[in-house]
């Protein structure tokens, strides 16, 4: 679709996959508007500007997804828009004012901006896989796929706030573009997983380079967890928005894995490093796969676990967080 590959927005353009998103459309030969809330801060969007045709076609502009219009202008002359943007709960912080009012109010600033351009072909919503599986009455032998939803009730019982956050801000999108005849897909990522652009590492990446430093805490709650590489789940925005066909909802994730399982594979793959031998099996999660065929039908195939940590162990070597001298050759 070589008259689609013009000018696109993508917003949160500074953030761990937006960065790659951006990556990838430049090499395809779009032209990107990311938004960002400092188009000044040169330290924080220099990794952007070294991209592979940044400088011919990127632009950065300023949004904020608290502030009503203000996607307009970046959005004005796309014909297609990724939001990626999503806020992260802080530390002490309230989960309402912090995360949940800018998920819902943030895509419906997006997408109002949206309505008002009628050159917007397609819009890719990010979305992600904890949409699917907070729930506790699905059958655990039958995998779940995109017509499984979260429980709003229970992520607030048990203050799953990120889970909540993605739940309303999807569901608001998809009652607003319904309503106002926008062509919405979203992506449902599970645990992304692979090299970071941002010279500052997201809440993600960190969670990786603790575990490989030997820290428990933060995995012990994933229990049960999908992971994909960072690179699919770019490639998989892009496949969705291209392909006329695509619609609706997709789960993105290669591999499902119990905490154990995990670091047996990482163990095995980096002895030198002091990954945890073992985790505490009384924060069991129910045990479910995810169904991924609705992607994969669309042609798409995904990098293995193994691929994507070790792109993930090498970007964190690169970075300086991990000692070479610790990874086996």
């Amino acid at each position: 679709m070589d008259e689609m590959k013009d000018k696109v927005c993508v917003t949160g353009a500074a953030g761990f996959l937006a960065s790659w998103l951006i990556k990838r459309l430049l090499s395809s030969g779009y032209h990107v508007i990311g938004t960002v809330r400092d188009p000044g801060d040169e330290k924080k969007l220099a990794h952007l500007w070294r991209l592979d045709g940044a400088r011919e076609r990127l632009q950065l502009v300023k949004a904020d997804l608290m502030e009503e219009g203000s996607f307009d202008d970046a959005i004005t002359h796309c014909h297609g828009v990724f939001h990626t943007a999503s806020p992260v709960l802080k530390l002490s912080a309230d989960p309402k004012k912090e995360m949940l009012e800018p998920a819902v109010e943030g895509t419906l600033n997006v997408l109002r901006s949206c309505k008002k351009n009628p050159s917007i072909r397609r819009v890719v919503l990010t979305s992600s896989s904890s949409t699917v599986r907070a729930r506790d009455d699905f059958d655990p032998d039958v995998p779940l796929d995109e017509s499984s939803w979260s429980s709003v009730e229970l992520c607030q019982r048990l203050q799953l706030w990120y889970a909540l956050s993605k739940t309303l801000a999807e569901r608001a999108a998809w009652e607003f573009c319904n309503k106002n005849g926008i062509d919405l897909v979203t992506v449902l990522p599970s645990f992304v997983i692979g090299p970071s652009l941002p010279p500052d590492l997201c809440s993600t990446a960190t969670d990786v380079l603790g575990l490989l430093k030997g820290e428990v805490k933060k995995f012990q709650l994933h229990g049960r967890m999908g992971y994909v590489h960072i690179d699919d789940v770019a490639l998989c925005h892009i496949l969705v928005y291209e392909q006329k066909r695509a619609s609706g909802r997709y789960l993105c994730n290669s591999s499902v894995l119990d905490n154990n399982q995990l670091i047996s594979l990482l163990s095995e793959r980096y002895p030198s490093l002091p990954i945890p031998k073992r985790f505490d099996e009384q924060l069991r999660r129910p045990h479910y796969e995810f169904n991924t065929s609705k992607l994969e039908r669309l042609g798409f195939k995904f990098k293995s676990i193994q691929e994507m940590f070790d792109d993930a162990v090498r970007s964190l070597v690169e970075q300086g967080h991990i000692d070479l001298s610790l990874i086996s050759p």
